[in-house]
């Protein structure tokens, strides 16, 4: 039937991708196929659509297909996935499309899990290896993790080892599953100082583990080549004072104690008390090579950002004060919950946390930083003059000029002084996103004290007492936090690993770092200067080699 004249023409149903065309059909089967998992159903729609005469040339997506349908195969229902995929590979390269990361990863994975080849691991290393090299495409962590899997079965901790190396050169980062493969395979190979290096990179790379990881620590400590690592003595002023310098959870100096090691699943307390061995654990904090270049970082972006003789200035000023126990964001302290009709910029709720914190640090001025914009219109009134008067003589007080950010002052002085920071800012705005820092998490929950006011009263909610993160102590023995799904830290299961007799004391907290909730940052550094003031020039005896 003719259209109405004038009337438009239907629209055109645009075709599916793949609906027509010389392999449509190929398309059509392989995407049903990858629904439903059939890896032989595919490789024989491949091997049909191209025994034809007038054989169609696949899309590179196709080949992925296949090779994702190939590394997933089940080994009842395709008993050669390694000898498909080669072949395959070899009809790509035939017909000139270009692999991508994903073709030589899953290339690699089914290659690597080939049981009848006894050179699968190294072809399948040699794939990723040189993928950059043959097709320009850089390899991913996807990529190393099946070669990594594959020496660990195979007990080829050397090989292990140089993916390991290929994996850092090409600046890819291993996570969990990669390090706990490490692990284990330095584990039996019995190499105890392999094993010490990649417990390290697991405390530097995750907070907690999980259940499998958890399995593969308790296998080695339970282990005769774990008994036999260690040292007997060791200077026990040193391993504090590397304690402190690394922030407070390990020591990195090796393998302390000997003999058979303890390994227990046990709950830690809200004090931070272990429930196996009594030890406390410490609230860690970055440490000071990552603090300096934090502070760094912080100080050139303020330099770019903010009239460059200021922050100058501010840093000179910072030098030649002092040390304080804490910062103050005055800002945030006076117009906290000021958003009423009456409401202001409370002198009267930033003196009560000035007070509370010289309660607390014996009398010791924070250092509050206010905009001098503020500090002009609060001159005005004489009670108000007073108190700030009061502060500019003991120190306690620095005004940014006109024009400036005072969160750039606050948080550099916080950083480069080691203290607490009192402020309920969440830092989360573009100023912090700046940073890109991988410790700032750790530093804010380390460093930052949030506050409420009760009748007026101001109420400090200092950092929690300890840190949910594997720590090496003073004594040789290991925490490990185990994942909880639920939050609840007072739920979470830990490994307690200890040689017999090494722990601490019960409820004595560790001397690196300040665990008591009470003691900050830099309580905690001049401490350890004491230390090595009190111990100096002393022998060295004992199991611990104390310094008498």
């Amino acid at each position: 039937m003719a259209t109405a004249a004038g009337a438009s023409s239907p629209a055109r149903r645009r075709p599916r991708r793949g609906s027509k065309g010389p392999n449509s059909d190929l398309s059509r089967t392989l995407t049903d196929c990858t629904r439903r998992g059939d890896a032989a159903a595919a490789m024989a729609a491949f091997d049909t659509t191209l025994s034809g005469p007038d054989a169609p040339r696949l899309l590179a997506h196709q080949y992925n297909q296949l090779f994702h349908l190939l590394a997933t195969a089940d080994a009842d229902s395709l008993p050669n996935a390694a000898a498909a995929a080669r072949r395959v590979f070899s009809h790509m390269l035939g017909s000139g499309a270009s692999p991508s990361e994903a073709t030589i990863t899953s290339l690699a994975r089914v290659t690597a899990s080939d049981a009848s080849n006894p050179a699968a691991a190294d072809e399948a290393f040699d794939l990723v290896a040189t993928m950059r090299d043959k097709y320009g495409v850089a390899p991913r962590l996807r990529s190393y993790s099946p070669v990594l899997a594959a020496f660990r079965r195979a007990g080829d901790a050397g090989k292990a080892y140089a993916v390991d190396a290929h994996m850092e050169a090409s600046a890819v980062a291993p996570e969990e599953p990669e390090i706990a493969a490490l692990f284990d395979v330095s584990a039996k190979a019995g190499d105890a100082d392999k094993v010490y290096e990649y417990m390290h990179k697991l405390s530097r790379t995750v907070d907690c583990v999980g259940e499998e990881t958890a399995e593969v620590l308790e296998g080695w400590f339970r282990s005769d080549k774990a008994a036999m690592a260690g040292k007997a003595e060791w200077d026990a002023c040193n391993v504090k004072d590397a304690i402190v310098a690394n922030g407070g959870g390990c020591h990195r100096l090796g393998w302390l104690g000997s003999g058979p090691w303890t390994v227990q699943r046990v709950r830690v307390g809200g004090d931070g008390q272990c429930e196996g061995c009594g030890c406390r654990l410490a609230c860690v904090d970055i440490d000071v090579e990552e603090t300096q270049r934090f502070a760094d970082s912080v100080a050139s972006l303020a330099l770019q950002r903010e009239t460059k003789t200021n922050f100058s200035q501010f840093q000179e000023w910072l030098e030649g004060h002092g040390a304080y126990e804490a910062i103050v964001d005055g800002a945030n302290i006076a117009l906290y919950q000021q958003n009423f009709a009456e409401g202001g910029f409370s002198l009267t709720q930033l003196d009560a946390v000035v007070t509370e914190l010289r309660d607390r640090y014996n009398g010791k001025w924070p250092l509050v930083v206010l905009h001098n914009k503020r500090i002009a219109k609060l001159m005005e009134n004489a009670s108000n003059r007073h108190l700030i008067e009061t502060w500019r003589a003991n120190g306690a007080l620095y005004t940014s000029p006109i024009g400036s950010n005072d969160d750039w002052y606050w948080l550099y002085a916080a950083i480069r002084l080691n203290c607490l920071l009192v402020t309920n800012d969440e830092m989360r705005d573009h100023i912090f996103e700046l940073l890109g820092s991988s410790f700032f998490p750790k530093w804010k929950q380390r460093h930052q004290v949030k506050y409420t006011f009760s009748k007026g009263k101001a109420v400090l909610m200092m950092p929690p007492p300890y840190s949910s993160e594997i720590q090496e102590s003073e004594m040789g023995s290991w925490h490990v936090p185990m994942e909880e799904k639920s939050g609840d830290d007072r739920a979470r299961i830990w490994l307690c690993i200890d040689r017999t007799g090494h722990c601490k004391h019960p409820h004595e907290a560790p001397a690196a770092n300040g665990v008591v909730q009470d003691v900050s940052p830099t309580e905690a550094s001049h401490g350890c200067e004491q230390r090595r003031a009190e111990h100096n020039g002393g022998s060295l005896t004992g199991k611990r080699k104390d310094r008498n």
